[in-house]
């Protein structure tokens, strides 16, 4: 098993439990203590894990991110029943933008159906997925590549994005809150969402349960910036009467 499998599934475990422990992972991966403890060594200096004695504990740090092999991997039911929701708005040939996130490699999963769409995107694993769909225009922003979540970010793909104007865009974030609006853990992902945003005809958030009422490192904006909302489950009240105050519309499961 190569060191960043290894170390991934650690993640796994970390985000799963809270806490790793040393002598565990060791017995589990048969490797040395040793071997485990450069492991911990190396998520600690990424951010994600704070060593402790004989083992770790997860960063809650809201400047940190799981690299998107894990967040792919985490509340798919939840990911699934809200990429349903947005392929119900996206019609044959249609122009849609999807951002790099877990959420949005749902979507562009879920819609693989369509007929002639256009797909600009950041992610380069939505590009992967798409490359071989028929009768597809599949663009890339182009940008610099963000290492651990197969993202193209920076000027150069915000100056791409600014070309084109699409019907529909679809962004997530890490977390949504009624008094700071939409946050995410790295600014550069904020800016391109924003410009995302600007570039399309209407908006969607989406956004599972999970990242109502949390709050992260940087603002993208307000609610009222996107049309509407996508999400896995019926928010509750206080949030539907916000939603309904500021004429977002919010889409979940009947």
């Amino acid at each position: 098993m190569l060191a960043l499998e290894r170390r991934n599934l650690i993640l796994e475990e970390l985000q799963d439990k809270k806490k790793v422990v040393v002598g565990d992972l060791s017995r589990r991966f048969d490797v040395s203590e040793e071997t485990i403890r450069r492991d911990l060594e190396k998520l600690e200096r990424d951010g994600y894990a704070t060593k402790s004695y004989g083992g770790a504990v997860l960063n809650d740090n809201v400047g940190f991110d799981m690299p998107l092999t894990i967040r792919s991997r985490k509340n798919v039911e939840a990911k699934q029943k809200i990429a349903s929701l947005a392929a119900d708005l996206v019609h044959d040939g249609d122009h849609i933008m999807l951002d790099a996130s877990s959420t949005d490699l749902f979507i562009a999963k879920a819609i693989k159906n369509k007929q002639k769409l256009t797909v600009v995107t950041n992610s380069i694993e939505i590009i992967l997925e798409l490359s071989e769909v028929p009768d597809w225009n599949v663009i890339s922003t182009g940008g610099t590549v963000k290492s651990g979540y197969l993202a193209l970010l920076g000027p150069a793909a915000e100056e791409s994005t600014a070309s084109y104007f699409a019907d529909k865009a679809f962004i997530s974030c890490k977390a949504l809150n009624i008094e700071h609006g939409i946050m995410d853990s790295i600014e550069a992902f904020s800016t391109m969402k924003r410009k995302t945003i600007e570039c399309a005809q209407k908006s969607y958030l989406v956004v599972d349960g999970t990242k109502f009422g949390k709050s992260a490192f940087t603002r993208t904006g307000p609610i009222e910036l996107v049309d509407g909302i996508i999400t896995d489950t019926r928010p509750d009240d206080r949030w539907l009467e916000y939603f309904d105050s500021t004429g977002t519309e919010c889409i979940y499961p009947e």
